[in-house]
């Protein structure tokens, strides 16, 4: 809880995951016969700060996501998943304030044994012509 309260008191915000749906593991849905669904979850509180910027190659931003493990959680008993990491492996993409991000990595925070709080590390999903 203290956590959440923290991430509320320096501007929390929500962050919406669009995953795939859960029935995504048969056999119809590999060859095609089964549409792939997708759905928006919503997480709160975030926090999204930009890493200082170092040199790279294509000069993409890196972002960092602070996310509440409480949150997360109630999200993964609302989709019946075994695990805060594999909602975040259904995730296609991250939108917070409008900008798409794609997850690089994931950490969690703990302590005595209980996470509470995790950190995704992004970069900006470019946007590409149809």
């Amino acid at each position: 809880m203290l956590a959440d309260a923290l991430l509320r008191s320096v501007a929390g915000t929500t962050a919406l995951l669009r995953v795939t749906g859960t029935n995504t593991d048969t056999s119809q849905s590999e060859v095609g016969l089964v549409a792939t669904t997708f759905a928006e979850v919503v997480v709160s509180p975030v926090v999204m700060r930009k890493l200082r910027p170092s040199w790279q190659e294509h000069g993409e931003s890196k972002w960092e996501l602070l996310v509440s493990a409480t949150g997360v959680q109630q999200q993964v008993n609302a989709l019946d998943l075994e695990s805060a990491q594999s909602l975040f492996a259904m995730t296609l993409v991250v939108t917070v304030a409008g900008q798409d991000y794609l997850i690089e990595s994931i950490a969690a925070n703990e302590a005595f044994g209980q996470v509470y709080m995790y950190r995704l590390l992004l970069r900006e999903a470019l946007q590409q012509a149809v």
